[in-house]
């Protein structure tokens, strides 16, 4: 999987909305594990290494300053890794939705989203949808996934 250090949005997007997860050094695993998951192929990353020595703070060459990657069009997600004493890492509330085209792709996905993790609700039909179900991740990013009805 290619990356690059310079771009800080995805081609042809602008920096409206989209996820941005802070994670707590393990940023680099997290992204690279999303987009082969997605089936991206657009990941971009970038470290504090990157940035001049006079604007990174000290003992981040390591870590991700910013990486995304685009899934399909229109659908981008970003992370970073939140320096010491910069923050607390995670998603409190937050959570990333995916809408699966498909019963058997939102299995897949939410399968391999939870290895690793915990199950908060576990993917099964609702009264809105064919499949839904919620999961962090074994990275701590909570992610909400569903099927359209239609999709059924």
């Amino acid at each position: 999987m290619a990356t690059s250090k310079r771009n800080l949005y995805p081609k042809g997007q602008d920096a409206s909305f989209a996820p941005h997860i802070g994670f707590g050094g393990n940023a680099r695993a997290a992204m690279t594990f999303y987009a082969q998951l997605f089936g991206a192929a657009d990941l971009q990353i970038t470290t504090f290494a990157d940035a001049p020595k006079n604007q990174r703070p000290p003992g981040t060459d390591d870590l991700v300053m910013h990486a995304h990657f685009t899934a399909a069009p229109g659908a981008v997600l970003m992370g970073c890794d939140i320096p010491p004493g910069r923050g607390t890492p995670g998603m409190g509330s937050t959570s990333v939705f995916h809408a699966a085209p498909d019963i058997a792709t939102a299995r897949r996905l939410f399968s391999a989203l939870a290895d690793g993790g915990s199950v908060a609700m576990p993917l099964a039909a609702t009264f809105w949808s064919p499949a839904f179900g919620m999961v962090r991740d074994r990275f701590g990013a909570r992610w909400r996934l569903s099927v359209a009805a239609a999709a059924a």
